[in-house]
């Protein structure tokens, strides 16, 4: 049996700050991953890493060294998520939330792609191929089986294996339905805004988010420039990344409704749960979308009971990495609310992707109303960097999670001895 004989984590930001890449009404810094590399004997090394924005970098990869002794020493199908959750002494510091809940996602992430490449399939592969038993246990229910059961998610999992080599053929001809976030970033001027939006058009994208926080005026113009290219019939979401009031984000949707939003993303505090509803039952038919910095399962199972929002958003770094991933997918299925994952950072959209092709194969097995983000930026970094075509992502086809950093973008861009940083 396979043990990790060590963690290592590396601090590796990018500076994306001085470009807007990234802006939006509450962040502008620099892409950051504390990314965490497991070793084992004669085998392959495990990767994973959680996204930050760069001086978080600091503390969270302190987390993931307070956390190794969980791992190290243990085979992969040893490590359980609440040996590193439950911890006595750092539990106190969540619980189940914040830095030590990304750096236990950053080393459970790193584990599963261990699993993969061990297996030698895809992560999407060794999900979707996985026993029913074994997924379910993998999935802490604790906080959440009033909403979801053991029994219920069996369920879920032996009705996802019917038809599932068809979808997978028909994701190896069609690809995985994706929107675009790279044509509006909030500190972006208009005409880049235009140019950016004008490219995207034409190189297929259909669906497109913008950023929205800022002076309601600006919103309202740059939604209509948006508009204006794209045409009545594409999707235009938009994206307040936290930044308004309850009652502030229902009269501002009530402006920019002219210009037919598919969804308004954060509208408010995340872990406003009635605030959500509110926002939801005030600006319906636009859907709400929320949950790329929700805390954990519990929050999700909260937005989902309220009925507060219409798209449920998942990320691969916020939670506790592929465990609690699966309990939030499971709950999506449940509630019937389409998953689409959020992929707005370094590295992300190579770790979503097999999320959302695996939530398609064995858990919501629907394509109507799914959508993966896309960003293009920062994937020349990676081994197995995500690809794309018209519009839609194409099925990874090698071993793990697509986690692989370059070792000369490591070198580059550690921090604070990288060359990009001296």
């Amino acid at each position: 049996m396979t043990k990790i004989k060590s963690l290592r984590v590396h601090d590796v930001r990018f500076p994306t700050a001085a470009a807007g890449d990234g802006s939006d009404a509450i962040n502008r810094g620099d892409y950051s991953a504390t990314y965490v590399e497991l070793a084992t004997e004669g085998g392959p090394t495990g990767t994973g890493f959680t996204f930050t924005n760069g001086r978080g970098n600091e503390i969270t990869c302190a987390a993931v060294e307070a956390l190794a002794h969980h791992v190290v020493g243990r085979s992969p199908e040893e490590v359980r998520l609440r040996d590193l959750t439950a911890d006595v002494q750092l539990r106190w510091l969540g619980p189940e939330k914040g830095v030590i809940h990304m750096a236990t996602g950053a080393i459970l992430n790193a584990v599963w792609d261990l699993r993969a490449k061990l297996a030698g399939k895809p992560m999407w592969q060794l999900l979707a191929e996985m026993p029913t038993a074994e997924l379910v246990a993998r999935v802490d229910f604790r906080h959440i089986d009033d909403a979801l059961t053991p029994e219920d998610a069996a369920a879920i999992l032996d009705k996802g294996r019917a038809g599932l080599e068809d979808r997978l053929a028909q994701l190896r001809v069609e690809g995985f339905p994706s929107y675009t976030t790279s044509v509006g970033w909030l500190g972006y001027p208009d005409d880049k805004v235009r140019a950016l939006t004008r490219e995207a058009y034409a190189q297929g994208w259909r669906a497109m988010k913008m950023k929205v926080g800022g002076p309601i005026e600006d919103d309202v113009r740059r939604a209509r420039i948006i508009r204006d290219e794209i045409g009545p019939d594409a999707l235009l979401m938009m994206d307040a990344n936290q930044v308004w009031g309850v009652d502030e984000a229902i009269a501002n949707m009530a402006r920019l409704a002219e210009s037919d939003p598919y969804w308004i993303e954060e509208p408010t505090h995340p872990d406003d749960v009635l605030g959500h509803a509110r926002v939801q039952q005030a600006v319906a038919p636009i859907r709400v979308a929320t949950g790329e910095v929700a805390a954990n399962r519990v929050i999700f199972k909260q937005l989902l009971q309220a009925d507060a929002i219409r798209v449920m958003q998942i990320d691969a770094c916020r939670v506790a990495g592929i465990p609690e991933v699966l309990a939030e997918l499971l709950l999506a299925a449940k509630f019937g609310v389409p998953v689409c994952p959020h992929a707005g950072g370094v590295g992300l959209c190579e770790l979503v992707q097999h999320l959302a092709i695996f939530d398609f194969l064995r858990v919501g097995t629907s394509l109507d109303g799914r959508m993966v983000e896309y960003v293009d930026h920062l994937h020349e970094h990676f081994e197995d960097p995500v690809r794309t075509r018209d519009g839609r992502y194409l099925v990874p086809e090698q071993p793990g999670y697509s986690s692989d950093l370059k070792p000369e973008s490591i070198a580059e861009f550690r921090f604070p001895d990288g060359r990009a940083w001296k």
